[in-house]
């Protein structure tokens, strides 16, 4: 327990990082943390020292939490932090002199490492971790860089510890330098309202350098435009009126990749099954997926790169055999759902999130098929099917955007549920199609159960990066979504 009188919230630091994400997801709807990567900023609160650098002031993290501290700066430090969770921090300088002002009141001890350019990168420097007699009782580590890098840098603080549990936090570090010209992104502004139509100016689709990507208002009006220009395709063969088309997908190749939450960090992940675009890696930009033609989906028109976690029954990978990733709306009404942007991307589900699920536990593995589950494994946390059924996965996103970023810090705010009413609206006043992996595995399971590369069973997720033809899209949206007509793949009654 976390005790100490001046630490806020006495709680065990695991049970406080999963309330944090609970209460992050009530605001979107969804469970932040996807892939447990999140983007902050420096609290304004803080005394602005030369060559300190604020541990909050990354540019990504996996597994931390910010709290106000009690050291003498003030502001906010990085806590919760346990083995294999890091922070990054880009366009950084290092000398050859560092410290890092950390507490601990954690048994468990450990180390902070940095590295160079990603978090398996050259060993710069390592500081240990004891306990120091609380989780604000505060101690500053020296260490020495032996050949400091030139130029500015991508630096990642990597925690390391024999122990599962958080073991450290982390105020400010020093590098030893002069800093770059920028060392902490700006906080991002939420959008008050949707896309406009009629910009005025173009502004291109990067990264404002806090982890929002804003898209290219002039080219979102044009495909806006086109879009709103599509005559609807007539009803015949009376379909089923349900919002919905498809692509249907196999499994391209596995990679320890995420364009997405790793972008250009190469084997930073765990293994990933990729559906669609088979060129997906970790240097995937919309750019190389509209580029390349082959993807293991149809329509060949969507050159999306769609993945999730890989699953491993005694040892060895389990594939679907097949997943159908859905277009639909779960909207009442569902005649004002638009495309999605090109390069838009998002995920949901938790990969940080290690629970047991047992027999009726929301977010199920779950037997299809004649006979349907027949037992649970072992630890209960998944179903054993009858040998006429199969193991099976389903994943929704979101259905209403904000109508301005392609990406958010944590790949989930920029989306968002419907209101009470039913309607997209507030800070997600777009509706796009709701996205929908259904995924099927060869395997029936037994009392082994399974394990993901991400961990348990509830650490179930997907990622989308979307790169479709834009007249294949904007025809499917039209004549099924917003016409409310069930499509098949090829986008036809």
């Amino acid at each position: 327990m976390r005790s100490d009188a001046q630490h806020v919230a006495p709680v065990t630091p695991r049970a406080r990082r999963r309330r944090t994400r609970v209460v992050l997801a009530s605001a979107v709807a969804v469970a932040l943390g996807g892939s447990a990567v999140y983007i902050a900023t420096a609290d304004a609160a803080e005394t602005d020292v030369a060559g300190r650098l604020q541990a909050e002031a990354y540019s990504a993290q996996s597994g931390s939490g910010t709290e106000t501290t009690s050291d003498t700066d003030g502001g906010r430090n990085v806590g919760w932090l346990g083995n294999g969770d890091w922070l990054r921090y880009d366009n950084v300088r290092i000398g050859s002199t560092v410290t890092a002002r950390i507490a601990s009141a954690s048994s468990a001890s450990g180390s902070v490492e940095l590295r160079l350019g990603s978090a398996t990168g050259t060993l710069l420097a390592s500081f240990p971790v004891a306990k120091t007699g609380g989780w604000q009782k505060w101690v500053t580590e020296t260490a020495t860089v032996k050949q400091p890098p030139t130029g500015n840098q991508t630096l990642v603080a990597v925690m390391k510890s024999q122990e599962n549990a958080d073991f450290v936090n982390i105020n400010w570090f020093t590098l030893g330098a002069s800093p770059a010209s920028s060392t902490s992104p700006t906080n991002p502004t939420s959008p008050a309202g949707g896309p406009s139509a009629t910009p005025t100016t173009s502004t291109p689709a990067t990264p404002s350098g806090n982890g929002w990507v804003t898209m290219d208002q002039a080219k979102w009006a044009k495909q806006l435009a086109d879009f709103n220009a599509m005559t609807f395709r007539p009803i015949t063969n009376n379909p089923v009126r349900v919002s919905e088309f498809n692509a249907s997908c196999t499994v391209s190749h596995d990679k320890t990749d995420d364009p997405i939450v790793f972008p250009n960090m190469p084997g930073a992940s765990h293994m990933h099954s990729f559906l669609g675009n088979d060129s997906t890696d970790a240097y995937s930009t919309t750019d190389t997926l509209l580029k390349n033609a082959g993807s293991s989906c149809k329509p060949l028109e969507d050159h999306s790169a769609y993945w999730i976690p890989t699953l491993y029954e005694n040892g060895k990978a389990v594939e679907p055999h097949g997943v159908t990733v859905y277009y639909g709306s779960r909207l009442p009404d569902p005649s004002k759902t638009v495309p999605f942007p090109q390069g838009f991307r998002m995920i949901a589900g938790d990969a940080k999130r290690q629970v047991d699920t047992p027999k009726g536990a929301p977010g199920q593995f779950w037997c299809a098929g004649q006979g349907g589950e027949t037992g649970r494994s072992t630890d209960g946390n998944w179903p054993v099917c009858a040998k006429t059924a199969e193991l099976t996965f389903q994943l929704t996103f979101p259905d209403c955007w904000d109508g301005v970023h392609l990406d958010s810090p944590d790949h989930k705010s920029h989306v968002g549920p419907a209101d009470a009413k039913g309607e997209c609206s507030g800070k997600f006043p777009v509706a796009i199609p709701s996205i929908s992996f259904v995924i099927g595995y060869p395997t029936s399971g037994s009392a082994a159960g399974f394990k993901l590369s991400s961990g348990n069973a509830s650490s179930m997720h997907g990622d989308a990066f979307l790169a479709w033809n834009d007249d294949a899209l904007g025809h499917r949206v039209k004549d099924c979504v917003v016409q409310h007509a069930k499509c098949n793949t090829a986008g036809t009654f």
